[in-house]
């Protein structure tokens, strides 16, 4: 079977473009008792950039943290939060911020159209409502949040992102300016995270010509704002993040994002350093990536923590080998269909101890 995937259908690009939301939403707001709602990094509060948004009467600032990765019991209070405010739907959510913000931007919107709590519909395409109107726009670039049909989520039981067509952003407003004032350790390993999904893609099982042609193209930037000097690095990074994404929808990641997930699952390590500590321990599978990735690393002057598993129960760690080993389409892109022959729990704990 070939999948038959959808695409964000509406991509503004460009220096400035941020300037035009407001243009952007003026098409939703149709009915005069109507509101949007701007999820919000609570790093933004008070910032220019919140100064810059065009909220009108009746519209709601919505903060979130993202101190920790997104939880499912969060984004039930968000959702109430709206529900709140305003009995009736929204005209449109704006996520704002990082690829976290993104997906809870992407879970509120969803969630006011489909009953029950988030955790309900962690899995593939267990959505059954369409969501509300909802817009993304990325501050930090490298996850492909913007360009996902997952958001991702940590649940009572599990880690993993509710995963369907209705997920996918109506609109994303791409504008390299936003990317200005990064911290440089969270930049890197942000955008490792688009480097990382192009390495699994391009080495992947699944791999096609679809999935090459954007793997190609986003490797290609990826080395040259991560090894080389570029003027335009951050206009580079967003496109890069953007065809990275784009290239995992056609095929899938792999080991490391499976190994990121037990890290997020049992310490709460954020995504874009927990895919760094676990690529690092990839030689065996990704030796050519590796190999480019500690030259980044040394590039620009980023250690990692070591060891990180070490201090932990065996508990806890059998619960990390479990969390990642149950993501069996990434093992099967990274190891091909006989993957539980090769990548056994005792091989998957090796791994963990290496970090």
């Amino acid at each position: 079977m070939y999948k038959n995937f959808s695409l964000v259908p509406k991509v503004m690009f460009g220096r400035g473009s941020f300037a035009q939301l407001g243009d952007v939403l003026e098409e939703r707001r149709t009915n005069s008792d109507g509101f949007v709602v701007f999820v919000l990094d609570d790093v933004f509060a008070g910032s220019e950039l919140e100064k810059r948004l065009p909220v009108e009467d009746g519209d709601m600032v919505l903060y979130v943290n993202v101190d920790d990765e997104p939880k499912t019991e969060y984004t039930d209070l968000l959702v109430d939060k709206v529900k709140q405010h305003n009995t009736i739907l929204p005209d449109g959510i704006v996520g704002i911020g990082g690829g976290s913000t993104l997906d809870i931007a992407k879970v509120v919107s969803l969630m006011l159209t489909n009953p029950g709590s988030s955790a309900d519909y962690q899995g593939w395409d267990l959505i059954k409502n369409p969501a509300v109107y909802h817009v993304g726009i990325p501050t930090l670039a490298g996850t492909g949040a913007e360009i996902s049909r997952t958001a991702i989520l940590t649940g009572p039981e599990k880690k993993l992102g509710i995963n369907s067509d209705y997920t996918l952003y109506d609109q994303v407003i791409l504008d390299p300016e936003l990317l200005k004032g990064v911290p440089k350790d969270q930049w890197f390993y942000t955008g490792m995270d688009c480097y990382i999904h192009d390495v699994e893609s391009l080495k992947g099982t699944f791999i096609n010509e679809f999935s090459k042609a954007y793997g190609e193209k986003s490797i290609d930037m990826c080395r040259q704002i991560f090894l080389e000097d570029h003027p335009d690095a951050d206009d580079k990074l967003m496109m890069a993040s953007y065809f990275g994404g784009m290239s995992i929808a056609y095929s899938q990641v792999g080991a490391c994002h499976a190994l990121s997930y037990g890290l997020s699952y049992v310490l709460g390590t954020h995504h874009g350093i927990g895919c760094c500590m676990a690529f690092d321990a990839l030689d065996e599978i990704y030796p050519e990536g590796v190999l480019e990735f500690r030259k980044m690393m040394d590039r620009h002057q980023i250690v990692l923590p070591k060891k990180v598993a070490a201090p932990l129960s065996q508990e806890k760690l059998q619960l990390m080998v479990t969390t990642a080993l149950n993501l069996t389409p990434l093992w099967e892109n990274c190891l091909g269909p006989d993957w539980r022959h090769i990548m056994t729990r005792e091989k998957c704990l090796e791994l963990y101890l290496r970090m």
